[in-house]
C-alpha cells in the first residue's frame, strides 16, 4: 500500500483494489423468472458470427415448427416452390 501526504490520496489508494470489478446493481423490483443466473454469455456468437440467422417465432407458429430442423425442412420446400413457380412465370 502506498502512504500519501494527503490522506485524501491514502483513501484512493486504499480502495482502488476493487475498482475494475463490476458493480451491479440489484433492484428489488425484479421478478423470479427472470433469473438470469444459469444464462450463458455469448452462447450463439460463434454460430452469429459464421452468418446464422436467428430468427424468434411467434408462440402459435412455434407449435406448428418446435425444433430448427422443423423449421429448415419447411422452409426448403417452400424455397422449392417458389422456385418452380417462379420458373413457370418466366417460361410463359
Amino acid at each position: 500500500m502506498l502512504i500519501y501526504e494527503s490522506s485524501v490520496l491514502d483513501r484512493l489508494a486504499v480502495g482502488k483494489e476493487n475498482n475494475m470489478k463490476k458493480q451491479t446493481k440489484h433492484s428489488g423490483n425484479m421478478l423470479a423468472e427472470y433469473d438470469f443466473s444459469g444464462g450463458v454469455r455469448a452462447k450463439y456468437a460463434t454460430r452469429y458470427a459464421r452468418g446464422t440467422n436467428l430468427v424468434l417465432l411467434e408462440p402459435d407458429v412455434a407449435k406448428f415448427f418446435p425444433t430448427a430442423e422443423d423449421v429448415n425442412t419447411s422452409l426448403r420446400a417452400l424455397a422449392g416452390i417458389l422456385r418452380r413457380h417462379k420458373k413457370a412465370v418466366v417460361a410463359r
